[in-house]
């Protein structure tokens, strides 16, 4: 069962105008999302900005329960879903820091349901098995090169495989050990390091982490990260006594869309999902942005050294192509982060270097280093979430002044 870090002092805030925000510019970036709230496309919304260590936007918008018309709170509790990876890549370098693994170590060597892989081939309607020509490794599950994918991101005979055999591991009730070997017997749908794949290799990475650690992976992150860094309310459940915190989504999509299913958070998963099972607060995670942005420490507490950090944020694709499930153009994948390597070809603005990541929920962050700013929102509004996504990162960047 996960544990709870104590609580500690919250980001320091400041005006607006003293970090280089826009104040007119902030407050339109608001009322730019109170018009989708009050358009019923939105329930609601949590926005932090902060620049040079300092928060200078922390606004909570619309409802965080519309069944209820609770009123959304800055301490609502989010599902954040693959906003997770970060941290457990986070999680997987302190151990490289400490000695305790490679990032070339293959991945059987924690794992040995992962040796001797097969590839899928499909070649006119038939499916083939080959063997890999090498092994995936500790590196590959970071930049999500280990030849695995995603049940929903296509209908491949892989990806097939994996809706039959129930590879959404937190709805089919198997434990962490369970869902490692279930996956591993499947083929992979790419040759290790041929390309990058969104896939459920932070689940293997989360799974590595516990065999090296002998700990369950909620309670390494927390004795590990979340204490240190005093973020209090994340963890993989929400306990009884903070459950009036969830924040909860539409019943019905205001689009139209096909609704989707939300995993079950008030008890104690049978697998605590490093690649999406994660629960947390604005004020948590902006506390975790700024521990990246300041290279590694935060409140006097050092966790990974700046060169680590540098190297998480770095490319880490070079010339293996990427599916556009995983990068935008103008984009590369560094170790748990999608990272901007030109300053055009996106369709968003950003400076070089700007790492970001987000959940299928729509909570979304990026961390611009050369700004010294970090963004972050959370939002419960799982079909809309790319538009929003978009729309959150056109606004921050009209409220820089420098």
């Amino acid at each position: 069962m996960s544990t709870f870090a104590p609580i500690s002092t919250p980001l320091p805030s400041a005006h607006p105008a003293d970090l280089g925000l826009c104040p007119l510019r902030t407050q339109s970036l608001l009322q730019v999302l109170q018009r989708e709230i009050d358009s019923g496309r939105l329930p609601g919304a949590v926005v932090v900005l902060a620049r040079r260590g300092r928060i200078g936007l922390f606004e909570a918008l619309g409802v965080q329960d519309p069944a209820t018309g609770a009123p959304m709170a800055k301490d609502a509790i989010f599902r954040l879903f693959s906003m997770t990876k970060p941290m457990v890549s986070v999680a997987a370098m302190r151990l490289m820091e400490q000695g305790r693994l490679l990032l070339c170590d293959p991945v059987a060597k924690y794992l040995p349901e992962f040796a001797n892989q097969q590839v899928a081939v499909e070649r006119d309607g038939l499916l083939t098995l080959q063997p890999v020509l090498r092994p995936a490794t500790i590196q590959d599950l970071l930049r999500h090169t280990a030849g695995l994918t995603y049940e929903f991101a296509g209908d491949s005979a892989v990806q097939r495989l994996y809706r039959e055999h129930k590879i959404n591991q937190r709805m089919a009730g198997r434990d962490s050990a369970a869902s490692s070997r279930a996956l591993a017997a499947l083929p992979l749908m790419y040759q290790p390091g041929s390309v990058g794949e969104y896939s459920r290799a932070t689940d293997v990475l989360g799974r590595v982490i516990e065999v090296i650690s002998g700990q369950s992976l909620g309670v390494h992150l927390a004795e590990n990260l979340f204490s240190p860094l005093g973020l209090k309310d994340m963890a993989f459940h929400v306990p009884a006594d903070r459950r009036q915190r969830l924040a909860r989504g539409f019943e019905h999509d205001p689009d139209g869309g096909v609704p989707l299913v939300l995993p079950p958070v008030t008890e104690p998963p049978a697998m605590e999902s490093g690649g999406g099972g994660l629960l947390g607060t604005a004020a948590d995670y902006a506390r975790f942005l700024q521990f990246m942005l300041n290279k590694g420490e935060l409140d006097g507490v050092r966790l990974l050294s700046p060169a680590t950090v540098d190297y998480m944020t770095t490319d880490h694709l070079g010339k293996i192509p990427a599916r556009d499930t995983l990068l935008e153009a103008g984009e590369g994948f560094g170790l748990g982060f999608a990272v901007r390597t030109a300053l055009g070809q996106t369709p968003v603005p950003g400076s070089v270097g700007t790492y970001y990541w987000s959940g299928m929920g729509g909570t979304s962050f990026f961390v611009d280093p050369s700004r010294d700013l970090l963004a972050l929102m959370l939002i419960e509004a799982p079909n809309q979430r790319a538009y929003y996504r978009q729309l959150f990162r056109n606004l921050v960047y009209t409220t820089l002044l420098d």
